[in-house]
């Protein structure tokens, strides 16, 4: 009777929530909920130590394989370089915002093989011998994207590049390709320029992928740089053009696509055809030498034959054969001067080693870039910067000067010289409208920047070369 009353007794104070401590479950729910528990426990572990191989495990799973540390590294390029919006009107700014999701978006859909490039936005861009340019602009998401595959596909094609192709190479420069222009210019007496219109517009596609999978097997290279070239154009009036040639030229792999067709159509085939003739390209401007008249005009007849196969043709008006001349070579001939790559080759007065003058063929800046650096120089509008410091002036505007003496005055460097006098002359007139006593005063304010010059001659970069305004 005890026992059946302690039975039945209440257990208000006791817990119910006893925990498992092993052994046989006592139900089926029990049985059921121990393994959630253990299941979860599992794989929450599981998570924990090996969130690495999980990962990678994910990334075995897509049809090709791409590294996200080479998408991050691509995206740091695309934010060192810079550059405007696409059509989507996303900066890099705003596409840092979500800077995570958007890498991820990036490489899952080009690991998949679902990358769709977004059309280009075409702008218009004035050119310095006149006229307009189409600049194709793709947007911040797929330059990162073609940056992607211009790190993966690059080094694939880069040691089969002629020494003497310069432009947008790594390890090689546009002054280099003057140097050795320069050396040729004095051992070869005729030269032949060139210059392929339209490039960029009119690279054949079928050519081009030809040349790709002779240098890559690689499926997802060959699958997106096709996309590429097929996306369209989308004007500012929202009209959408699709493309049949060419490559963008604004996009981040195509001056690479650009040298490997120039590689096939111009490269290789002087290599084969005309090994006797030295040339130097930057891009689809060139240069070719030649011994006689007659074998620079043979040359150009058989480049445009050459050319007009794959699709492309010489510019008339900056294609043309050139006469060395200098005190050694005295021929008389209506061409002796060329613009190659912003500098002007023609006969000037030089000095040799012993003092001694002459007339030498050499290159020295542009009359074309010096306009173009004098009308940057006005745009700066310093004028208009009395709140200013010269010490600001100077951090805000050296870089450039800098860039400036560093390309333009490697060679020939008093033709640079009107350049930063101008220079000097625009400080003149920040100093005029900065101070009150120098206001009507020019020459007192050019004494006064001649004083500040000689005492501190490392503020500005053209100073230091002694390009300095007079002092009283």
């Amino acid at each position: 009777m005890k026992r059946e009353k302690s039975k039945w007794r209440t257990h208000k104070d006791e817990s119910t929530d006893a925990a498992y401590r092993g052994g046989t479950p006592c139900s089926s729910e029990e049985v059921s909920v121990m393994e959630m528990e253990r299941r979860g426990w599992i794989i929450q572990l599981d998570l924990k130590i090996n969130h690495q191989e999980w990962e990678e495990s994910l990334e075995k799973a897509k049809p090709f394989e791409i590294s996200k540390h080479v998408v991050w590294e691509g995206y740091k390029r695309i934010k060192a370089n810079k550059g405007a919006a696409g059509i989507d009107e996303e900066s890099i700014a705003a596409f840092e915002g979500n800077l995570k999701d958007n890498l991820y978006k990036i490489w899952n859909r080009m690991s998949s093989g679902s990358y769709y490039p977004p059309p280009v936005k075409a702008v218009e861009i004035p050119k310095k011998s006149g006229g307009k340019r189409i600049l194709g602009v793709p947007t911040v998401a797929d330059r990162v994207a073609q940056m992607v595959a211009k790190m993966y596909f690059e080094p694939q094609v880069e040691p089969y590049f002629h020494p003497d192709s310069y432009g947008y190479r790594p390890g090689k420069s546009a002054i280099d390709a003057v140097a050795v222009t320069r050396e040729r210019c004095w051992r070869y007496d005729w030269l032949l320029e060139f210059d392929i219109r339209g490039l960029f517009d009119n690279i054949d596609h079928e050519l081009l992928l030809r040349a790709v999978r002779t240098h890559t097997d690689c499926k997802w290279l060959m699958l997106y740089i096709e996309r590429w070239l097929k996306a369209p154009f989308q004007t500012e009036e929202g009209e959408v053009i699709d493309r049949k040639a060419g490559t963008p030229q604004g996009g981040v792999i195509s001056p690479l696509l650009s040298n490997l067709f120039l590689h096939y159509v111009f490269d290789l085939w002087m290599k084969r055809n005309r090994p006797q003739n030295p040339w130097a390209r930057y891009a689809d401007d060139g240069v070719a030498h030649c011994r006689t008249k007659g074998e620079a005009e043979e040359l150009l007849k058989q480049l445009h034959r050459r050319f007009r196969e794959c699709g492309l043709e010489f510019h008339p008006d900056k294609t043309r054969i050139v006469y060395c001349k200098d005190d050694d070579r005295r021929g008389d001939y209506p061409e002796t001067t060329f613009d190659f790559l912003g500098y002007t080759f023609r006969p000037r007065r030089s000095k040799n080693h012993y003092g001694k003058f002459f007339i030498n063929f050499t290159p020295g800046v542009s009359n074309k870039a010096c306009k173009a650096m004098r009308q940057t120089i006005r745009q700066w509008r310093l004028q208009l910067k009395p709140d200013k410091t010269l010490e600001d002036i100077s951090h805000m505007f050296n870089p450039v000067l800098r860039g400036w003496i560093n390309y333009y005055g490697r060679f020939y460097k008093s033709a640079l010289y009107s350049v930063l006098k101008h220079m000097n002359r625009a400080l003149i007139l920040w100093a005029r409208k900065k101070y009150k006593r120098l206001n009507r005063h020019r020459r007192r304010a050019e004494y006064w920047l001649g004083r500040v010059a000689r005492r501190d001659p490392q503020l500005f970069a053209h100073w230091r070369m002694g390009i300095l305004p007079a002092a009283g």
